[in-house]
């Protein structure tokens, strides 16, 4: 194995002897930078705060006046409000639109149906998808959370054969993932069946954050006991820049023994 296919691991660098606190601090830079790609992919507090609001008011207004159409037109607004904020501070378009998308897909089908417990059942329906693609990815040896976060930490897919180590930490928080999904479906599909519109609701509401923060602190946990990732772009522009080195020496022998 070449120096460039090892993982940069900071935890295997020997400490300065002028600085002794240097491997506790790459620990500490590691965990932060892990920190950013998580808030980054999963949209922060923010994020958690768009995901539930929609919801939060459809479920509020239904219980006050039992109103359909009414809670539908008011999580739908507020959501098309969110999205347009985040455009006009320019983030990024998947932040942007994907509530937007979900809340105008359960506004959609409930008004088709006319049952007002339909306006969960595409989140629902897209937790359990989303559920059985984490645990399968890992089953297969391309979990999914890696795939996801890949991109972020500009590793792209370089752990799937060059770093083992951190294969396995998005094979443990892909399943982590998938299995805290799972039971939330456990908990919210009975319910649609059996309880009314405002107790699922609620229970859905109640179920939108602990389970992701959990998922998010694991994922975390995984991650900062793994080597660290490789950054493939900077391979990339370490290989070009060695190549145009290699060209200007090979021109500049050239002339030479042409002069």
């Amino acid at each position: 194995m070449t120096s460039i296919d090892k993982p940069t691991d900071h935890r295997s660098a020997a400490p300065d002897a002028d600085a002794p606190h240097s491997t506790t601090d790459a620990d500490a830079d590691a965990r932060a930078v892990t920190e950013a790609a998580l808030f980054e992919a999963f949209g922060g507090v923010r994020g958690m705060v768009e995901t539930v609001l929609p919801g939060l008011l459809f479920v509020t207004i239904y219980t006050i006046n039992a109103d359909l159409h009414v809670s539908a037109i008011a999580a739908l607004a507020v959501s098309l409000v969110l999205g347009v904020a985040r455009l006009v501070r320019r983030d990024t378009v998947k932040h942007a639109f994907s509530g937007v998308f979900g809340v105008a897909f359960g506004v959609v089908f409930a008004m088709m149906t006319g049952n007002a417990k339909d306006f969960y059942l595409p989140g629902m329906l897209y937790t359990l998808g989303l559920s059985l693609a984490y645990i399968l990815t890992a089953v297969a040896g391309v979990p999914l959370i890696g795939l996801i976060l890949g991109p972020i930490f500009k590793e792209n897919l370089s752990w799937r054969t060059r770093n083992p180590g951190r294969k396995k930490a998005y094979t443990r928080a892909s399943y982590a993932w998938g299995f805290i999904l799972l039971a939330k479906c456990a908990i919210l599909f009975p319910l649609y069946w059996w309880a009314d519109t405002t107790q699922l609701g609620w229970v859905l509401v109640s179920l939108k954050i602990p389970p992701f923060l959990l998922a998010v602190w694991l994922t975390w946990v995984f991650l900062a006991k793994a080597p660290a990732p490789i950054d493939v772009f900077a391979e990339m522009e370490a290989a070009e820049e060695a190549e145009k080195a290699e060209k200007a020496a090979k021109a500049a022998k050239e002339q030479g023994e042409k002069s």
